[in-house]
């Protein structure tokens, strides 16, 4: 029997976008099941040296937040939102995403940044953060992917 594999696709680089593939990733480690995780396009920003301390979470446009878009709108929302959240992790002991990052690496899983987005946005490989193994295509992320159960996010 072949060993059971898990892509999660990381498109947007929202903090609150950035915690389900990282934590289904870490899920996947900790049940024995291979982890990779592609960052594309947006998604980037997580493993961007420069942004990933610095992720917001947008209450504007977002119909899960409890809030008229009018309010989630106004000046410093976006700051009150993402400060909010950073709160309720940490009392729920959630680990940064640069540490979950850490964590995921540790654990064996691989990190992939994506080619055509690098070039889109003018990045290099020593913009990203050291967990990342290699920025690679999309046809090769497919190819390491076979068989694997594949999480667009």
């Amino acid at each position: 029997m072949s060993q059971r594999k898990l892509a999660v696709i990381c498109s947007k680089g929202s903090l609150d976008m950035a915690y389900p593939g990282l934590i289904m990733a870490n899920a996947a480690r900790m049940a024995g099941v291979d982890a990779m995780l592609f960052f594309t396009f947006w998604g980037l920003d997580i493993v961007n040296k420069k942004k990933v301390e610095h992720l917001h979470m947008s209450p504007l446009g977002n119909p899960s937040v409890p809030i008229p878009a009018m309010v989630a709108g106004l000046p410093g929302m976006e700051a009150l939102a993402t400060k909010m959240m950073k709160a309720d992790m940490d009392k729920l002991d959630i680990p940064h995403v640069s540490e979950m990052l850490d964590i995921l690496y540790q654990s064996g899983a691989e990190l992939y940044g994506c080619q055509l987005a690098m070039d889109m946005f003018k990045l290099q490989r020593d913009d990203l953060v050291p967990q990342v193994a290699d920025v690679i295509t999309a046809m090769d992320f497919i190819d390491k992917t076979e068989g694997a159960q594949i999480i667009f996010i």
